[in-house]
């Protein structure tokens, strides 16, 4: 993947790695499509990378909303925008255990990390197919690949994703489309103070891994190396990624360490 002059289109990008991927891309002289639902965030996000190269369109979004990212989708491609890429990093999290959370939670999670993800994703999929091919990436997590403590609809959503996404890989190969998963370890983002309890309020607080993990700039540059390599999974993080080689050569040892772990 060459990023220069490319149109990408990024969610999540008020805060956290959407945001520092998008500045990061910027002095490719790239077409950044910048969507979030903190309009705010968003324009921080479009004003400085503007002023590093970028030519920036904003749309506030919910991934809640399936026909607002419709709507959405269907207006900028109406405005002429080829997308070349889609970097989809909005999403929620949770700190609850299964029997204390709800339905309606799980359902929320669910909503926003995978059928938001997908109704964006068949939105544009025709589109870049039509044009030529296209990149597609999500923000998947390390409990995307395992199940953790008090993550049980998260680590689902994310789950999720990797099915979708390489079944795309394996049907539009031929199309020129190409996937990567975004395998997110300890990063100082705020996905821990927005995730929801059992009651449905926001955690409100970093954990402290992830106040110790890698800035979302670091993240970015990780990101970056490996979207251009087209990798179809890119482990994102610090010394934690150790225990993806765990879960896959030594599955007991690391059931063992997940239960020792502390999941707050």
């Amino acid at each position: 993947m060459d990023f220069f002059k490319k149109t990408i289109w990024i969610t999540g990008a008020a805060s956290g790695m959407g945001k520092a991927v998008a500045i990061a891309l910027a002095p490719y002289q790239t077409t950044l499509i910048l969507s979030d639902r903190d309009a705010e965030g968003l324009e921080v996000t479009a004003r400085e990378a503007t002023k590093k190269g970028a030519h920036v369109l904003t749309r506030r979004l919910d991934m809640s909303d399936t026909n607002a990212i419709s709507t959405t989708a269907q207006e900028v491609l109406r405005k002429g925008y080829q997308i070349n890429a889609l970097y989809q990093f909005a999403g929620i999290s949770q700190r609850s255990v299964v029997t204390e959370t709800p339905i309606e939670n799980d359902r929320k999670i669910m909503e926003i990390n995978f059928i938001g993800v997908v109704a964006l994703t068949k939105a544009l999929l025709p589109h870049m197919i039509e044009n030529g091919g296209g990149q597609l990436a999500a923000a998947s997590s390390l409990v995307g690949k395992f199940g953790f403590p008090y993550r049980s609809a998260y680590s689902a959503s994310k789950h999720a994703l990797h099915g979708f996404f390489e079944s795309i890989a394996a049907e539009n190969y031929p199309n020129n489309i190409r996937i990567s998963l975004l395998i997110g370890g300890r990063i100082r983002t705020n996905i821990s103070k927005f995730a929801i309890d059992k009651s449905g309020q926001e955690h409100g607080q970093m954990d402290p891994g992830q106040a110790n993990g890698i800035s979302p700039e670091k993240a970015a540059q990780q990101i970056l190396r490996g979207l251009r390599k087209e990798k179809l999974e890119i482990p994102v993080g610090g010394k934690e990624l150790l225990i993806l080689k765990i879960k896959r050569f030594f599955p007991n040892w690391h059931s063992k360490l997940v239960r020792k772990i502390n999941p707050m």
